[in-house]
């Protein structure tokens, strides 16, 4: 019998009462390790019922007591977070310390919502008419949705929950079903720290379980992150519904490297930030562009560099671990052989690795394939593995055309010791967040997280202060006490003296 990975509703785990279930695998070995329950819509129900019940007296704790409770969840997690990584590493397949990078960065966002309570501050403005005053303050919505995808299962759930719970929402997690145990995980750890039954609930599932999410008139906003077409879903259905909704789509990152750029930086960014995670990151680099006549000391540079990434078992020695799951693996290899057949140069083929692991391991080594043309599928498409595409332009001009025409806009990065040019990258480029000799700009937990174009549906960013604006809802108040001078009938409009 393997372990069934279940739901957390009400301060506890919750089996359900469906019998769907899937596989939960080690992308490492092959071999199936347990099962996740996979919700019904009455499933669903329940978890949100749970929000909604424990909402109002957690709306009503005072920022002082949910402050509390987020201090002591930082500090349980940072004292337990090896825990966390070995789970996402048995489940994901990511290296251990790339795991454990993963938890830390969930962390700062954690860090910043336990001084959410400046960010939740009003207004208030005396004597704005004669005796009257205005002020304004900002309310948690409810309960809120949390979608998260499978490639980051501890981080990017913590871009939302942490604020949404520090402002006095309540909280459903819809894990990935291919990696769900680190959301029971972090369900323990907030009851340990002292949060409130129902407050954060996990509700384990497929698509029925995010349709009853964007259906259920219970659930106020929903938080996504995922591929374009699903986002587009979410933030359609969603926002039709009446709810707030942040989707958070693909990507197709570029890199530009300029003639005048330290050749050995930008080769070593090419491979952490290309090959990191097996590429299974929305900020991955997954487009290098050579500006000039530089591409073939550049390609060498790289080439050199990925030869020696050990791919293998992410609980050893492994620089680059597998990718999730078999299927996932032979689809980024089909990319592989569909650049070669239009033409592209195979500089590194990964899918003749020899990996340190499983027979039956999901194994793709890091590849690098030349000469790449826009019109390819290997370029067009968001491949999501450990595959560098080189792109060859003339000029500049010719490499930011390049990203602008690009339907993705989510990161970007570009390598100069050319300040100018610098600046006018970041000024001109149609991008979400932008790198200046940083392969991977992931911003600070105090800024925010987000792309443009088809990486982003809805108008508000994750984490950061755009994540606090996302998470409550403003009320203004005009106020006047009780005083005889203002009595009477009058309907004209009233005006302010």
């Amino acid at each position: 019998m393997t372990p069934t990975v279940s739901h957390w509703s009400d301060g506890k785990p919750f089996a359900g009462t469906g019998d769907r279930t899937a596989p939960i695998t080690n992308p490492a070995t092959g071999t199936v390790t347990g099962e996740v329950a996979l919700a019904g819509v009455e499933d669903v129900r329940v978890v949100v019922e749970a929000a909604a019940a424990a909402f109002p007296a957690w709306r009503d704790t005072s920022l002082a007591q949910r402050t509390a409770v987020m201090f002591r969840f930082r500090e349980l997690l940072n004292a337990r977070k090896g825990e966390l990584a070995e789970i996402i590493t048995r489940e994901h397949g990511k290296v251990l310390s790339d795991a454990l990078g993963e938890v830390n960065r969930g962390q700062e966002v954690v860090e910043f919502a336990c001084g959410a309570a400046h960010l939740l501050e009003g207004r208030f403005t005396e004597n704005a008419s004669t005796k009257v005053d205005v002020y304004s303050i900002r309310q948690p919505l409810g309960p809120v949705g949390i979608i998260s995808p499978f490639n980051f299962p501890a981080m990017v759930p913590m871009w939302f929950f942490p604020i949404a719970i520090a402002a006095g929402n309540t909280v459903v997690v819809k894990p990935s079903e291919k990696d769900p145990s680190a959301s029971l995980w972090l369900a323990e750890l907030w009851a340990e720290a002292g949060l409130p039954a129902g407050v954060f609930n996990v509700v384990q599932g497929d698509k029925v379980a995010v349709d009853e999410l964007l259906e259920n008139p219970a659930i106020k906003a929903i938080s996504f992150v995922g591929s374009t077409p699903i986002a587009q879903y979410v933030y359609a259905n969603g926002t039709a519904k009446g709810k707030r909704v942040q989707a958070l789509g693909g990507a197709k990152n570029h890199a530009v490297i300029l003639p005048d750029a330290d050749l050995d930086l930008a080769a070593d960014a090419m491979v952490n930030a290309g090959f990191g995670s097996a590429g299974e990151r929305c900020m991955a680099i997954s487009v290098a562009v050579a500006v000039g006549d530089i591409a073939d000391t550049l390609v060498e540079k790289i080439a050199e560099r990925a030869r020696s990434v050990k791919t293998g078992d992410g609980t050893g020695d492994a620089d680059m671990g597998p990718l999730v799951t078999r299927e996932h693996r032979d689809r980024v290899a089909s990319y592989v052989g569909a650049g070669e057949e239009s033409g592209a140069t195979i500089v590194l083929d990964g899918r003749t690795v020899e990996a340190d692991g499983g027979t039956d391991g999901f194994w793709l080594g890091p590849t690098i394939i030349d000469h790449v043309t826009p019109d390819m599928s290997v370029y067009t498409d968001e491949i999501f593995g450990p595959v560098l595409s080189v792109v060859r332009a003339a000029s500049y001009e010719e490499a930011l055309d390049l990203i602008n025409a690009n339907p993705y806009g989510n990161g970007t990065a570009i390598f100069t010791n050319d300040g100018g040019a610098a600046r006018r990258f970041q000024n001109e480029v149609e991008v979400g967040m932008v790198g200046i000799n940083v392969p991977i700009p992931v911003p600070m937990a105090y800024y925010s997280f987000g792309g443009w174009k088809n990486s982003l549906f809805g108008d508000t960013h994750a984490y950061g202060a755009e994540g606090v604006h996302f998470f409550t809802r403003g009320k203004a108040i005009t106020s006047r006490w009780l005083d005889p001078s203002h009595g009477g009938v009058d309907l004209g409009f009233p005006q302010n003296v």
